[in-house]
């Protein structure tokens, strides 16, 4: 049966970022939830911590979610919950639009499919439940041939280690693999190690991309 979307000449293989690619996100969202719980400079702090080695790390499981939750409450307000801090840290997290979900059902019929996403134990176990609830699939990895996180890899994009792994542990060849984000320093990343690339800039989605056959 041939697909009913435009084929793409040459891949055999596909690498999907999650955020913005497959997941809607808005980190306002996150923000805002924040400035309730009485963090009114978090955007500030945000930078700030993506200056330093803590997000970094948590991405990279090389800091856990209680040391994570340990540092975060010494910039909220006292009485505020680990269970609130979880909460306003996922606020960013919004859903899986059913059409690309489908659209990752027919893709892996007709390619090897596989998810390369940064991300930390907090939200995996946030969006895996947003699909359950909207969905009634319990993890995303259903889709795919194989998911990558970062945070149980211990390496993270751009750094060219994350590609490497998903390239060598699937014996793909870099100029058969395309790989789709829409963050232009892990698509910078990707080339680096020989991958075909798609910078799927917004409001552009996979929707478009994949676009069915007229």
């Amino acid at each position: 049966m041939s697909p009913n979307f435009t084929r793409m000449q040459g891949i055999k293989n596909i690498i999907f970022d999650l955020g913005g690619v497959i997941l809607n996100i808005n980190y306002h969202a996150t923000s805002e939830a924040f400035t309730k719980l009485g963090v009114h400079n978090f955007n500030e702090l945000y930078s700030q911590f993506h200056g330093s080695d803590l997000f970094n790390n948590l991405e990279t499981g090389h800091v856990s979610v209680e040391e994570f939750l340990a540092t975060m409450h010494k910039y909220v307000p006292e009485g505020v919950t680990d269970e609130q801090i979880v909460a306003a840290w996922n606020a960013m997290l919004l859903d899986f639009p059913l059409q690309r979900l489908q659209l990752l059902q027919q893709l892996r019929q007709h390619y090897n499919l596989y998810l390369l996403s940064n991300t930390n134990a907090i939200h995996l176990q946030a969006f895996n439940k947003i699909l359950e609830t909207s969905r009634g699939i319990p993890s995303l990895a259903t889709f795919f041939d194989k998911a990558y996180y970062s945070h149980l890899m211990g390496q993270r994009k751009p750094n060219k280690e994350a590609y490497q792994m998903v390239i060598d542990e699937n014996g793909l060849v870099p100029e058969e693999t395309l790989f789709i984000d829409d963050t232009l320093p892990n698509i910078e990343g990707a080339k680096q190690v020989g991958l075909q690339t798609l910078y799927l800039q917004p409001p552009k989605t996979i929707l478009e991309v994949f676009k069915p056959k007229a």
